[in-house]
């Protein structure tokens, strides 16, 4: 559940919103509005959706049979809501969640990822992982380590891993991301006339980066030993995010605040890569991602509130 200290937008890369939300800015302090207050300011579908469902109480999963409020975490499925309304995140990359076989479903975020960006997340129970070992240029962990990197690191140690496994295949992805000039002078004189600028081939490129799926540990702090060092992660290039601290309700006791949800970690990694290595600025493209979160969030502090515990 919890993934690792912390630890680009193609065009494609946009949020879909149904057609009765709008794009808010959420607050999330409610009576309690602190200049401090986490999740502020994110670009949020409607959360009246949830709102009307938490009115209406716990729903039967269809699938399972379970008691659930706004989705089974076991069946990884909706309930009491419909995916027309709730919105929907495409990834610039692959995201694939290794969760340990004890982890509690019900305290686990990764399922939030699997609602909101279906296409992009895939989630396995350990001890069923994925075989990285012919993509380990394109493939890295989310996880703190001795050799962990940083995100801003990523593109040129990969480009090693490439380098080391085919150096063909560096030139692969080097031409991907450089534009040929033999291709520029035919680009010149497309049908429609128009000459593309060198600055709009550039950010064309950059899409085309190495990274191409991105693993995380949905575990307590406790349990992921058995994950991290399992052979068929061995080889992957490790990440590891420093910056960011947690909001999560359930952090565990005793571990540092850069100690993060599975979501969060999600979440902030999208961001830096977006930004560090995409180069692009960031306009909330994946603030969606916290929909469910954020909502929880304000509904747990609230009642924490009223109880007087904050």
């Amino acid at each position: 559940m919890s993934s690792p200290p912390i630890a680009s937008l193609t065009e494609s890369n946009t949020l879909e919103f149904p057609d009765n939300h709008t794009k808010t800015s959420a607050s999330l302090s409610d009576s309690t509005n602190k200049v401090n207050e986490p999740l502020q300011n994110l670009h949020l579908a409607s959360h009246e959706v949830l709102e009307r469902a938490q009115r209406a109480g716990r729903s039967k999963c269809s699938k399972c049979s379970g008691s659930r409020m706004f989705y089974c975490y076991t069946c990884c499925s909706l309930v009491g809501v419909s995916q027309e309304e709730i919105p929907k995140v495409k990834l610039p990359l692959k995201i694939d969640i290794i969760k340990h076989p004890n982890e509690t479903d019900g305290k686990s975020t990764a399922v939030h990822a699997k609602l909101i960006a279906p296409d992009d997340v895939s989630i396995y129970t350990y001890p069923c992982i994925p075989e990285y070992e012919d993509e380990r240029h394109e493939v890295v962990l989310v996880f703190p380590g001795p050799d962990s990197v940083t995100v801003e690191d990523i593109t040129n140690r990969l480009l090693r891993l490439a380098d080391r496994d085919s150096p063909c295949l560096q030139d692969h992805h080097r031409s991907a991301e450089e534009p040929a000039p033999k291709r520029m002078k035919q680009d010149t004189t497309a049908e429609d006339g128009e000459v593309p600028s060198p600055k709009k081939e550039a950010k064309q490129g950059r899409h085309k980066h190495l990274l191409k799926r991105v693993v995380f540990i949905d575990s307590t702090w406790n349990q992921t030993n058995k994950i991290v060092t399992d052979e068929r992660l061995q080889a992957l290039l490790q990440v590891e995010l420093k910056t960011r601290k947690t909001c999560f309700w359930r952090h565990q006791k005793g571990s540092p605040e850069t100690y993060l949800s599975t979501i969060e970690a999600i979440y902030y990694f999208l961001i830096d890569f977006h930004q560090q290595c995409l180069s692009e600025e960031y306009h909330g493209e994946y603030d969606n991602l916290l929909f469910f979160y954020s909502y929880m969030y304000k509904l747990i502090n609230k009642a924490k509130h009223a109880a007087g515990k904050l």
